[in-house]
């Protein structure tokens, strides 16, 4: 999630949650990342989320931000422990960074040097590492939004040769997503709408809950709703959002 104002993401984590091993198979842990100004709220967990003790607090702990990454795992590289519990979090230009991936890189073992190494053995972790590697050798100094999406592009286009690479990437300043195969977006804005899960029997008038200057763009690899316009990445394509908008760099 990217939004202009602090928001809580209880409606929609309740759905996303479900995913966890309920309403789809993705068991083998979960995570969540809430930016707070420059801080950061960072919880993981390997149980499955529609189980988890943790999920169950974070359902019911309505913690704002402008910035969220959630992440559900099906295992493919890696064991089930906590170490390889998406989303991570590096530190660069002295931000915060957090990254989540669905999808399986092959033969992915690029060099690396002591700043940015796995904790644990996933291909997520690695390419993870990779990423803010390049990005430290690209700029000297912090680089702007745009600058940061046109290293990303190529960044990302060659870890797609590998395999499938559907990520999530903030800083608390901009959210950028990346799809393989697939991912969809929605954008939330005046005139605000009712939405029903499509996961959960939970349903919420915006309206109600929002300004009309709020703005609030969610991503997921599925549309979490059954009656909003979520619109599909196209295959290799790179979007990134700042203030719940979508921004058109070239």
């Amino acid at each position: 999630m990217n939004c202009n104002t602090p928001t809580d993401v209880v409606f929609s984590f309740s759905g996303f949650a479900e995913r966890g091993g309920r309403t789809d198979h993705h068991s083998d842990g979960w995570g969540i990342a809430f930016f707070e100004g420059r801080g950061l709220r960072h919880f993981v967990d390997h149980q499955a989320a529609c189980d988890s003790p943790v999920a169950a607090l974070i359902r019911n702990y309505p913690i704002k931000s402008r910035n969220v990454i959630a992440h559900i795992r099906k295992a493919t590289q890696g064991v089930v422990a906590l170490e390889n519990c998406h989303p991570f979090v590096r530190e660069l230009w002295g931000r915060y960074w957090v990254f989540a991936h669905n999808g399986d890189l092959k033969d992915f073992h690029p060099r690396l040097h002591s700043s940015f190494r796995p904790v644990g053995n996933t291909d997520s972790e690695r390419a993870f590492s990779w990423i803010m590697q390049e990005l430290a050798k690209s700029h000297a100094g912090v680089p702007s939004v745009a600058e940061l999406t046109l290293t990303l592009r190529e960044l990302a286009e060659r870890i797609a040769r590998h395999g499938t690479f559907n990520f999530l990437l903030s800083n608390g300043e901009a959210l950028w997503a990346h799809a393989s195969t697939q991912l969809h977006y929605v954008e939330r804005k005046h005139p605000f709408a009712h939405a029903s899960l499509k996961d959960d029997d939970l349903s919420i008038n915006f309206a109600e809950h929002t300004t009309t200057h709020d703005r609030v763009a969610m991503v997921a690899t599925a549309p979490l709703t059954t009656n909003e316009a979520w619109t599909a990445f196209a295959p290799g394509e790179l979007k990134v959002f700042v203030d719940g908008a979508l921004l058109s760099i070239e």
